[in-house]
C-alpha cells in the first residue's frame, strides 16, 4: 500500500506540473493586460504601455516567466494582483475560507440526506415512496442552479423575513403540515394497514405537537433549544442510531447512547458558564467536539459488550450530535439581539455576501451572522447535489441487494437490519467513493453560479474576477490549488475503496 501511494503521488506531481505549465501558457494567451491601454488616446500611450510591460515582465518569454512564477511559489509567494496591489496568498486564503464554509455544510448534509433517502427508496422499490423520490430526484437534478437560487431568494429570504415579522400559522395549516408529514412517514416505512395507521398517528401527533409548541411559546422570537429539547431530541436520536447501527436488542449500545445523552444534558449549564467566561474561537469549538467524541467512545468502552467497538461507535456519534445541539443552542441565544440590531433591522435571512457590514458583536453574533448568510447558498447546493446522491445510492443499493452474498446472509438467518447495514449498506457506498471526493474538489474550486448570484467572495468569484481583470497570478493560484486537490481526491478515493470493501486489494 505504501508503495502504491508513493507511486501515485509521484505520478500526480508529474501530472500537476504538466497541467499547470499548459494552463499558464493558455491563460497567458487568453488574457491581455494591455487591453485598456490599447484604447487609450493620450499622448503618453507608448510610455504607459512600456511601463506596464516592464512592471509585468511581459517582454520575457512566457516559458521563462512560468518557471520564475513556479520558483516563487516554491518559496510560498503566489505573487501580487497587479491591479489592486493585494497579495495573492491573502486573496486566496479569504476566498477558500468562504468557499470551505459553503462546501462543508452543503456536502455533508446533501450526502447524508441523499444516501439515507436513496437507500430507503431502494428498499421500498416500486412502492409509492420510491416513485415519489424518483420524480423528485429527476426534478431537482434538471433544475438549473441559478433558477433555484433566485426562487430561494424570493421565498426563502423575502418570504421568511416577512413571515418572521408576524410568525403565526393558522390551525388548518398546522393540521395540513402534520398530515403531510404523517403521509411521508407512512410511505417511507410501509407495512401492514395497522402499522401504517400507527405510523401516521405517531408522526401526525409528533409534528402537530412540535408546531403547536413553537406557535404557543413564540419560539420564533427566541429560537433556543434548551436542555429539555436537547434531552428529548437526544433520546430519540439515541434510539434511532442504536436501532440502525446495533439493533435495540444490543442493550449495551443503547445504554451507551442514553448515558451519553444524560452526560451532555447534565453538562448543559456548566458549559454555559464556561462559554461566558472564555474567549471562544473555532479552534476551541473543534477541540471541544473532539473531547465530546472521546467521552462518548469512553462510555461505550466502559459498557463494552460482545463487540465493544459497536458501543464505542454509537457513543461517539451520539456525543457529537448532543454537542452539536448544545453549540447550536448557544449560538441561537444571541438571536433576539442579532435580529433587533440596526444592521439587521428584523430581516435576518441574508441574500448576498458572507457577512453583514458594520455588525460588530462577539464570537457568537459573528457565527450566527455567518450561518444566516450561508443558509440560502447552502440550500441551493444541497437541493442540486441531493438529487444526484439519491440516484447513485439507490442504484448502488439495488445492485448490492441482488448479490449472492446477500441471499446467503439471509439464508443463514441473519436479521434484516444486519443484512442491510452490515452487508448491503457498506458495499453500496463504493460507487460514491469515486463521486464524492471529486464533487468536493469541484465545489472547493468554486460554486461559480451560486457564488455569483449570492455575491459570496469565494474561489469561483476570485477566478472570474481575476480573469476579467487579466491578473494571471490569482488565476494560476486558483488553478494550482484546484488541480492539486483533484489529484489528492483521486488518491483518497482509492484509499476509501480499500476501507469500504475488504475484497479490494491494491497490488503494490
Amino acid at each position: 500500500m505504501l508503495t502504491f501511494i508513493t507511486r501515485r503521488l509521484l505520478a500526480g506531481i508529474a501530472t500537476l506540473f504538466v497541467a499547470i505549465f499548459l494552463m499558464y501558457l493558455l491563460v497567458d494567451l487568453a488574457i491581455d493586460p494591455l487591453a485598456d491601454l490599447r484604447e487609450y488616446k493620450g499622448a503618453d500611450k507608448a510610455a504607459r504601455i512600456a511601463a506596464r510591460e516592464d512592471m509585468l515582465n511581459l517582454d520575457t518569454n512566457v516559458v521563462v516567466r512560468f518557471f520564475q512564477w513556479l520558483g516563487h511559489v516554491f518559496q510560498g509567494d503566489f505573487g501580487i494582483a497587479w491591479r489592486s496591489g493585494q497579495d495573492v496568498g491573502t486573496l486566496v486564503s479569504h476566498a477558500i475560507g468562504s468557499t470551505l464554509q459553503l462546501v462543508t455544510a452543503a456536502t455533508v448534509l446533501s450526502l447524508v440526506l441523499g444516501v439515507a433517502v436513496g437507500i430507503v427508496s431502494a428498499l421500498r422499490q416500486y412502492a409509492t415512496f420510491d416513485y415519489l423520490i424518483i420524480f423528485l430526484s429527476f426534478l431537482l437534478y434538471s433544475l438549473p442552479s441559478f433558477w433555484v437560487a433566485v426562487l430561494l431568494k424570493q421565498w426563502g429570504a423575502i418570504g421568511v423575513n416577512d413571515f418572521l415579522e408576524d410568525p403565526t400559522l393558522s390551525i388548518p395549516v398546522l393540521i395540513g403540515v402534520a398530515a403531510l408529514m404523517g403521509l411521508l412517514w407512512v410511505l417511507a416505512i410501509g407495512g401492514s394497514v395497522a402499522r401504517r395507521a400507527q405510523t401516521f398517528a405517531l408522526a401526525f401527533a409528533a409534528t402537530l405537537g412540535v408546531m403547536l409548541y413553537v406557535q404557543l411559546t413564540d419560539w420564533w422570537a427566541d429560537p433556543q433549544l434548551g436542555p429539555v429539547l436537547i434531552a428529548i431530541t437526544g433520546v430519540g436520536f439515541a434510539f434511532a442510531l442504536t436501532a440502525v447501527s446495533a439493533g435495540l436488542r444490543n442493550r449495551r449500545a443503547l445504554y451507551t447512547a442514553l448515558a451519553t445523552v444524560a452526560i451532555g444534558v447534565a453538562l448543559y449549564y456548566p458549559l454555559q458558564g464556561f462559554f461566558n467566561s472564555v474567549a471562544p474561537s473555532h479552534l476551541m469549538m473543534f477541540g471541544l467536539a473532539l473531547v465530546a467524541i472521546g467521552v462518548g467512545v469512553l462510555v461505550g468502552f466502559l459498557f463494552r459488550g460482545p463487540d465493544w467497538g459497536v458501543s464505542a461507535r454509537t457513543g461517539g456519534i451520539t456525543a457529537f450530535v448532543v454537542a452539536a445541539m448544545i453549540y447550536i443552542d448557544r449560538v441561537m441565544q444571541v438571536w433576539p439581539a442579532y435580529v433587533n440590531s440596526n444592521a439587521i433591522n428584523g430581516r435576518p435571512i441574508a441574500t448576498f455576501g458572507d457577512r453583514t457590514p458594520n455588525l460588530g458583536g462577539n464570537y457568537w453574533v459573528q457565527v450566527l451572522d455567518q450561518y444566516t448568510h450561508l443558509l440560502l447558498p447552502t440550500l441551493t447546493l444541497i437541493l442540486v447535489a441531493f438529487a444526484g446522491y439519491t440516484r447513485y445510492s439507490r442504484s448502488s443499493m439495488l445492485e448490492v441487494m441482488s448479490q449472492d452474498y446477500i441471499r446467503t446472509a439471509r439464508a443463514k438467518g441473519l436479521s434484516e437490519r444486519t443484512v442491510i447495514m452490515r452487508h448491503g449498506f457498506r458495499n453500496s457506498l463504493i460507487p460514491l467513493a469515486t463521486i464524492v471526493p471529486i464533487d468536493v474538489i469541484t465545489l472547493i474550486g468554486g460554486a461559480v453560479v451560486t457564488e455569483r448570484i449570492f455575491n459570496r467572495p469565494g474561489m469561483g468569484a476570485l477566478f472570474l474576477n481575476s480573469l476579467q481583470e487579466a491578473e494571471i497570478e490569482p488565476v494560476m493560484a486558483y488553478l494550482l490549488i484546484t488541480a492539486a486537490l483533484a489529484i489528492i481526491a483521486n488518491i483518497v478515493a482509492d484509499l476509501i475503496y480499500a476501507a469500504l470493501d475488504p475484497r479490494i486489494r491494491v497490488n503494490a
